[in-house]
């Protein structure tokens, strides 16, 4: 008898309503996944891009439904994603100082190693990786 093997990195993901309050049950996603790896101390961060990412697809997609993920990509590497049947891409908009929106990616941008997207015919994924420190 032959025993099932992992196949990729661990992974977590869900399926989720296009609505604001869904920014909670991502943020709740996200911290389980990275401390139940170990990875607590990215926790701060990581809710905070998956909140910005899920309400960027709430407020500029006609969505439905949005799928979130978060992946160990490698031992010292994470990958959020929001993904929407959208095919607007994100872009990072100049504000100005008394602006009360259009700070998301930004937050985005400062609190990730990298971020970027991943166009599908049918939508795109919006993704940003966070790095664990060096020691």
């Amino acid at each position: 008898m032959t025993r099932p093997t992992a196949v990729g990195p661990p992974a977590y993901t869900e399926t989720l309503p296009c609505k604001p309050e869904t920014a909670r049950r991502a943020r709740l996603l996200v911290a389980a996944a990275l401390n139940t790896w170990g990875m607590g101390e990215l926790a701060d961060a990581g809710t905070l891009i998956v909140s910005e990412l899920v309400g960027n697809a709430v407020r500029h997609t006609p969505c439905r439904l949005v799928r979130v993920s978060v992946r160990r990509v490698t031992n010292d590497l994470v990958r959020i994603g929001v993904t929407d049947r959208s095919p607007a891409l994100p872009k990072m908009d100049l504000v100005a100082g008394g602006d009360e929106t259009g700070r998301g990616l930004m937050m985005v941008d400062a609190l990730s190693h990298r971020w970027g997207y991943d166009e599908m015919r049918w939508g795109k994924t919006v993704w940003a990786e966070l790095a664990v420190p060096p020691c």
